[in-house]
């Protein structure tokens, strides 16, 4: 069942060369608790999209890659709950809830990583998160073995946040994610600027879901670059947010700086432009760079390993600090 120093490297965006001393893919939810019934410490592995691995991993690496698709009966007039299991690829799923004319995940689209790993760290673009369409999940808790479903208050959610990611880490492996969209009367969120101006360019007054979501795809490929071309793993830190003092001093010294409301006390400042405005952006050492066009996405131009990866983003951090006196936070899993 198990194979034997099996590479890594097809199983990460980052295209990092690491090694698993032993690895199984798993298809079924009777396999995976066969696995779990037996392993107990198992490093779970999805679509690869989120994490920089550093090392060898000597635990038994399980890749989670169970499949399928759902359309759930619902009484409601408006309402669809569409299920997804975890192995199925986000953007490809997302594609097929707009074929279906289901609203409520088109600026959601092009994001990397599959289906199971998005309400992990509560995924985000565009002005929409995971938590504004989530639903419910169901998950295999690794100690008992058993079911559990997990209802949208159980994931306290918060900014690239969840329950999964800080109490209950490496206590559950989500199998399904179900979401809730409409199936008309769609609620468009059209208020980030680089849409607006992106239907412009294409004479679109009206939008539809898919009008958003191809212009949100237009915006993604222009700025981010194609894990399958370059490897990376999309944002590598998270926005950081800052008090109205700080801001406020920022700003005196950064008139231009851009910024996002968050509430009446807390500013969101973007992390690559705090990473640009220190001179990264573009720079390459060795393997390990900066995009040229995101200064937020740090990549492997081909050989670089995990280290040299982390060893920069460490650079980042620390001249950041230094500069604004603002401490960036990883989004990226570290392993």
């Amino acid at each position: 069942m198990f194979q034997k120093n099996i590479s890594l490297k097809p199983y990460n965006t980052f295209g990092i060369e690491a090694y698993a001393e032993s690895f199984v893919s798993v298809t079924s939810i009777d396999l995976l608790q066969n696995i779990v019934a037996k392993h107990k410490h198992l490093f779970i592995l999805s679509g690869g999209s989120n994490v920089l691995i550093t090392k060898n991993i000597r635990q038994p690496v399980l890749h989670l890659n169970i499949q399928g698709k759902d359309i759930q009966k619902n009484k409601e007039e408006n309402i669809v709950f569409v299920k997804a299991m975890a192995g199925e690829n986000w953007h490809e799923f997302v594609l097929w809830t707009l074929e279906n004319n289901f609203g409520g995940l088109e600026n959601l689209s092009l994001i990397p990583g599959n289906v199971g790993t998005s309400p992990m760290q509560n995924i985000g673009a565009y002005g929409v998160e995971i938590k504004d369409v989530f639903y419910k999940l169901e998950a295999l808790e690794i100690e008992s073995g058993k079911l559990k479903t997990f209802y949208n208050n159980d994931c306290n959610f918060g900014y690239r946040e969840s329950v999964f990611k800080n109490i209950l880490k490496g206590k559950y492996i989500i199998i399904s994610v179900t979401f809730q969209l409409t199936k008309n009367k769609h609620k468009l969120n059209t208020s980030y600027g680089a849409i607006q101006t992106e239907l412009k360019k294409k004479n679109i007054k009206n939008p539809s879901i898919k009008d958003i979501s191809n212009a949100i795809i237009a915006i993604r490929e222009s700025k981010l670059p194609n894990p399958k071309k370059i490897g990376n793993s999309g944002s590598f830190f998270k926005n950081p947010v800052v008090s109205i003092d700080q801001f406020k001093d920022l700003e005196k010294e950064y008139p231009n700086m851009p910024y996002y409301k968050v509430s009446d006390k807390a500013i969101k400042i973007p992390a690559g432009w705090l990473v640009e405005q220190c001179g990264f952006k573009g720079k390459r050492f060795g393997d390990a760079g900066v995009h040229r066009d995101q200064a937020l996405v740090l990549v492997n131009y081909g050989n670089a390993t995990g280290n040299e990866i982390l060893n920069l983003a460490k650079n980042i951090l620390q001249t950041v600090s230094n500069q604004f006196k603002i401490d960036l936070e990883i989004e990226v899993n570290i392993i």
